[in-house]
């Protein structure tokens, strides 16, 4: 069975990787008159997305064909993560 969300109900939820990596939290939807284009995510404290993005983003927009579930939290596809190398973690 199919359940429905209010699309308020995804405002400030948890996304995370479908590899379990806290990666930041809904910040808006994005629509058209017809449809969910993609969600904005927004860099929090601790989450993957800021050591992706450093200080210089805030946030990232993820297509609706890389949200996997959603519920109580978000889980996204790995895919949907930008690049990242842990070698510039340690320059």
């Amino acid at each position: 069975m199919l359940k429905m969300k209010k699309m308020t109900e995804t405002y400030d939820m948890k996304v995370f990787t479908d590899s379990g990596e806290y990666f930041g939290d809904v910040e808006e939807a994005i629509l058209t008159p017809t449809k969910v284009v993609g969600w904005r995510v927004k860099a929090t404290k601790n989450s993957f997305l800021t050591k992706i993005l450093g200080g210089g983003a805030k946030g990232v927009i993820i297509p609706y064909q890389h949200v996997k579930s959603v519920g109580d939290v978000m889980i996204i596809s790995k895919m949907a993560v930008p690049a990242y190398s842990k070698e510039s973690d340690e320059e």
